[in-house]
């Protein structure tokens, strides 16, 4: 975390005012949502988000860009009490600490635990006791006051139990004890000592944290023209009573020598706007310090619905914050190996010289920079190639072209369902290799005429469908990917063949390797197979390097739920050929691809409200449709993903309203 100097002209530390000042304050906002032992909390992607969006509105706060710093899924203590010393010792007005996430107690010491990923129930040396946090707060840096907000369950415990304070104790003395030791303090609590907090639906904020915002956002009407933190937290208190909660619920405040009732907000509802700032030169697009996550907040294992529909409007419609950001790191790794950039629906029901741009099946890049241009074909009859104009990786502006409909050698159309889902330029882009789940086949094509050129690649009698091979049918070639010297291509399959199953839900896929060289003969040398994750099909392969480095793209689709999307790195070195076993159900580990997650699209920002479009087909994540194609750039060799490449998914709509063709851009970060 960058620390920033106080500008000119600030107040001089240690001078009091009568406003919170947002350019000599921090402010730290933790939340943890993934968990390996307590339950998921979904529902606060958009506590964080809009949270953050409403201090840092100049209409609102204002708080500065530097000045506001969030962390995502703090694994260790240090990793959530760190954050909370170093804003400290920027703060010179104000310290703002606010954290969402499972709250438990510790049943022997009776205090308040706030969990971290790996925490488990009953054993609080996984958490981070509150104490600690208070400790942070107060020990740190000079500034004249402190503010502690926790939406959590049980979170009104922290009231008394940081100094130790008998329970009964009540009122300012509980207040005083809360954060001994402090000259200035205040601490707003979601729930009672003893009571849930409740994240009735996981596509909006959590009940409190939703009412705080929705009161920045609004403002109260015949209010003051400033509102001080009470002020504030009485207006959330009332809107929440006023939803009459299938569960009530009671959120607390203390205040310690008037912190509270000093200005803090803007009230909205009553002050004009205020001028906007003057227009600045555009620059290059520059990705925010401090990257989104998916977060949530609540108790665990609580959804309870609100049974009649909200009366307060939870959302600000007009300035939602964009779907850019970290996506949360993989469970084996720490540190984010992907940055959403962002995306684009352009593409979605468009028409080019009426031929419909829909069921986009497969990517490939055919030019990178400044702005980027691919191939995508399309899944449907007749098949198809649509040039795409990408725009640059920061900046989408997806536009597609005339298509090339793909013919036989002599010219004439295909006259089954073609259904090709994979496509791979060959070196020197003039041919590209296409595969087709109708056969299933492989067949190269001139980029231009898109007529077929030479004949159909072999494919293994194993990998056909019945009555020759175990293929599942409409489950064959999904993807196709060519080592950068074009000495090897490779063909995955999409399911698992019939004679092979699966290990636990876990798909064994079987990748097919041909040897050969670009415009010539390609014939099948050596079969590969990997464990896919838990219901996840393969739909996408891209070549890493020349040693058997690939980028696999994963999807499952669920009814009711939507699509799962995730990208897998995979090494073939040392894994052994399976070209001779007659079934790979049982076969020891070490025959398998080594495998590494690099992201989860699930765990990538969507935005505020609005910022994705909500498919129909996709209920719980608008972010997350039916991608099937992916392609990867070269790296980056400035700027600040330098190392890092540029990676490209794209959704296949199936013709269907009730999906969208989406475009997504990434950075990712590889392992060597």
């Amino acid at each position: 975390m960058t620390s920033a100097s106080v500008g000119a002209g600030t107040q001089p530390t240690g001078e009091a005012s009568s406003r919170i000042d947002p350019s000599r304050s921090a402010c730290v906002l933790i939340g943890v949502d993934g968990f390996t032992s307590l339950d998921p909390l979904r529902s606060v992607r958009n506590n964080l988000v809009e949270l953050r969006a409403a201090l840092m509105d100049e209409q609102i706060w204002g708080i500065p860009e530097e000045r506001i710093f969030t962390v995502a899924n703090p694994e260790a203590q240090p990793d959530m009490v760190a954050p909370i010393r170093e804003a400290g010792a920027l703060a010179e007005d104000t310290l703002i600490v606010y954290y969402a996430g499972h709250g438990l107690v510790d049943r022997h010491e009776r205090q308040l635990l706030l969990t971290l990923p790996g925490s488990v129930e009953g054993q609080p040396e996984t958490c981070v006791r509150s104490s600690d946090v208070r400790r942070a707060i107060r020990d740190t840096g000079a500034a004249l006051r402190h503010v502690l907000i926790l939406d959590c369950c049980f979170s009104g415990r922290v009231l008394n139990e940081m100094s130790g304070t008998d329970p009964g104790t009540q009122g300012s003395e509980a207040a005083v004890a809360a954060l001994r030791g402090v000259e200035g303090s205040y601490v707003m609590a979601s729930a009672p000592r003893d009571r849930p907090s409740h994240a009735p639906d996981p596509k909006r904020c959590t009940l409190f944290t939703g009412a705080l915002v929705d009161v920045m956002r609004r403002g109260v009407p015949d209010g003051p023209e400033m509102l001080g933190l009470h002020a504030l937290f009485q207006a959330a208190k009332e809107r929440i009573s006023a939803l009459k909660p299938a569960v009530p619920q009671e959120p607390q405040d203390e205040d310690h020598n008037g912190v509270g009732r000093l200005d803090f907000v803007r009230n909205v509802a009553v002050l004009p706007p205020l001028p906007p700032p003057p227009v600045q030169p555009m620059g290059p697009p520059r990705r925010a310090r401090i990257l989104l996550w998916s977060l949530a907040a609540g108790c665990a294992g609580l959804a309870l619905g609100l049974g009649a529909a909200p009366a307060a409007d939870w959302w600000h419609d007009t300035h939602p914050a964009p779907a850019t950001g970290n996506c949360t790191p993989s469970a084996d790794d720490k540190t984010p190996q992907a940055v959403l950039l962002g995306h684009s629906d352009a593409l979605n029901k468009k028409n080019v010289d009426y031929e419909p741009v829909e069921g986009l099946s497969s990517l490939a890049l055919v030019s990178q920079g400044p702005v980027f241009k691919a191939l995508a074909l399309a899944d449907n009859s007749p098949g198809r190639v649509f040039p795409l104009s990408l725009g640059t990786s920061s900046h989408l502006e997806p536009v597609a072209d005339t298509p090339v409909t793909l013919r036989r050698p002599n010219g004439e159309a295909f006259p089954e369902w073609y259904d090709g889902e994979a496509l791979a330029v060959e070196k020197g882009g003039r041919t590209m290799l296409i595969g087709s789940e109708t056969g299933p086949a492989i067949r190269r094509f001139d980029l231009v005429t898109g007529r077929q050129l030479g004949k159909d690649l072999p494919i293994p009698e194993d990998l056909r469908y019945w009555p020759h091979g175990s293929a599942q049918m409409g489950r064959s070639i999904e993807s196709l990917a060519l080592s950068p010297d074009g000495r090897h291509l490779y063909a995955g399959w999409e399911s698992p063949l019939a004679k092979d199953g699966d290990q636990r839900g876990r798909g064994i896929i079987r990748i097919q390797r041909y040897a050969g060289s670009p415009g010539g003969t390609y014939t099948p040398d050596r079969q590969y197979a990997y464990l896919a994750g838990d219901g996840m099909n393969l739909v996408e392969l891209v070549a890493l390097d020349d040693e058997g480095g690939l980028l696999a793209l994963e999807r499952q689709y669920t009814a009711g739920l939507g699509a799962a999307v995730r990208v897998v790195q995979l090494s073939l070195e040392g894994a052994g050929d399976v070209t001779g076993e007659k079934s790979l159900y049982g076969v020891p580990v070490d025959v398998f691809a080594r495998q590494k997650a690099v992201f989860n699209l699930a765990g990538c920002p969507q935005g505020g409200p609005g910022a994705v479009a909500t498919p129909a087909s996709a209920p719980i994540n608008p972010l997350v449709d039916n991608a099937e194609g992916m392609a990867l750039g070269q790296p980056w060799t400035t700027g600040e993903f330098q190392g890092w490449r540029p990676l490209y998914l794209i959704s296949d709509d199936n013709g269907s309203g009730d999906q969208i063709t989406r475009l997504y851009a990434f950075a990712v970060r590889l392992a060597p």
